[in-house]
């Protein structure tokens, strides 16, 4: 995919990011009086005290932060953010009439926290953000070197702390839930649903093992070279990724070949390559 392309797909992809965001904003947050962190937390506190449209409001606190954070998030980076912030404001106006309350605050929470979730994490993942909270923390951590999680943390927490004003303290509570839950879900867009395994074996035999990897499991084994930190002799490291289903035969295979193998298992969130993401039928891994 040329690079045109591949900005038109971030672009598209940007505007549906914030289309489910502005819906499920509205449909959810303000339709069973849940706030949420930054920015958009302030435009939902003033629609709720004021009444004022979300997208205007929205728009007129995220151009001052544009015009702070234009030198800081780089020219790309500026333009994927300006679209994330005018369609967001746009979506949140466009969908102002779409409401559903619910009895169940706990169960309005969660689907809020899903919806904002999705919407924000394919915006991420395209590489752009929303304003708001994101440009600030980019700003604090070039110039005075704070943690962009951190920051963006404080910001959710000072907005949520103050839509006590509003709210009582069992609205803020379910609205903790809800970011909560956003964040998660944010980080599962990004990282993708597909789960594997990477393994590592520190082994004398790591030659066979390999060999037997490729040719049973039909997976990459790569061979990195390490030294003992106790001996100072060297020795191979054998690192491999394969499907959560198949850890228990990788294990059985190099406890078969060298029972005191030394074995690592650590989660892998996302597989980009043959074998995971091609079909598995083409041809066996070389490498990990």
């Amino acid at each position: 995919m040329n690079t045109i392309e591949t900005h038109f797909k971030n672009v598209f992809m940007i505007l549906v990011g914030s289309a489910i965001t502005g819906f499920g904003i509205n449909y959810f947050n303000i339709a069973n009086h849940l706030a949420e962190g930054g920015v958009t937390g302030i435009t939902i506190l003033l629609k709720f005290i004021f009444n004022w449209d979300p997208g205007l409001v929205n728009l007129a606190l995220n151009i001052p932060l544009l015009i702070l954070g234009w030198r800081t998030l780089g020219r790309l980076s500026l333009i994927y953010t300006v679209i994330g912030t005018v369609s967001l404001s746009v979506f949140l106006s466009l969908f102002s009439s779409f409401r559903l309350p619910l009895d169940d605050s706990l169960l309005a929470a969660l689907y809020a926290g899903v919806t904002v979730g999705i919407g924000l994490g394919i915006v991420f993942r395209a590489g752009g953000t929303t304003g708001g909270g994101d440009i600030i923390a980019r700003i604090l951590n070039k110039y005075k070197g704070w943690s962009i999680g951190r920051v963006i943390f404080m910001v959710d927490v000072f907005v949520i702390g103050l839509s006590l004003l509003y709210l009582n303290l069992t609205g803020a509570m379910y609205t903790l839930v809800a970011v909560f839950i956003g964040t998660r879900v944010i980080d599962f867009v990004q990282e993708g649903a597909y789960s594997a395994k990477a393994v590592t074996i520190i082994s004398d035999s790591n030659q066979h093992i390999a060999k037997k990897v490729l040719k049973e499991m039909e997976r990459g084994a790569t061979l990195l070279n390490g030294r003992g930190g106790w001996t100072g002799s060297s020795k191979d490291i054998l690192y491999c990724v394969v499907n959560r289903n198949e850890i228990v035969r990788l294990k059985a295979i190099a406890h078969a070949i060298d029972p005191y193998a030394f074995i690592i298992v650590s989660d892998v969130r996302e597989v980009l390559g043959e074998g995971f993401t091609h079909d598995e039928n083409k041809r066996p891994l070389k490498e990990a």
